[in-house]
């Protein structure tokens, strides 16, 4: 679930509503509206302690997909499956 938009027309779209500076690459943003909104339930969680820079997503209720996703980068860095608890 996504809380809150920065700005009104990113909102609209997400609505449903057309919103004309989006044109043409409305399909690439709905899917990534779609992955952020997926996030909560793949059980995405931040991690604590020794792992306080990572998150997790679960894989089953044993495993995880443990990873850090430094500021300013492009995607994750240090991804692992593994048992951690």
């Amino acid at each position: 679930m996504i809380l809150s938009y920065r700005d009104k027309r990113t909102e609209r779209f997400a609505e449903g509503d057309f919103v004309k500076d989006f044109q043409g690459f409305e399909r690439q943003a709905w899917k990534r509206l779609d992955d952020l909104r997926a996030l909560p339930n793949n059980r995405l969680e931040s991690l604590k302690g020794d792992r306080s820079e990572q998150f997790s997503i679960r894989i089953n209720q044993q495993w995880r997909l443990c990873f850090a996703w430094p500021q300013g980068n492009a995607g994750p860095s240090q991804v692992e499956i593994v048992d951690y608890h």
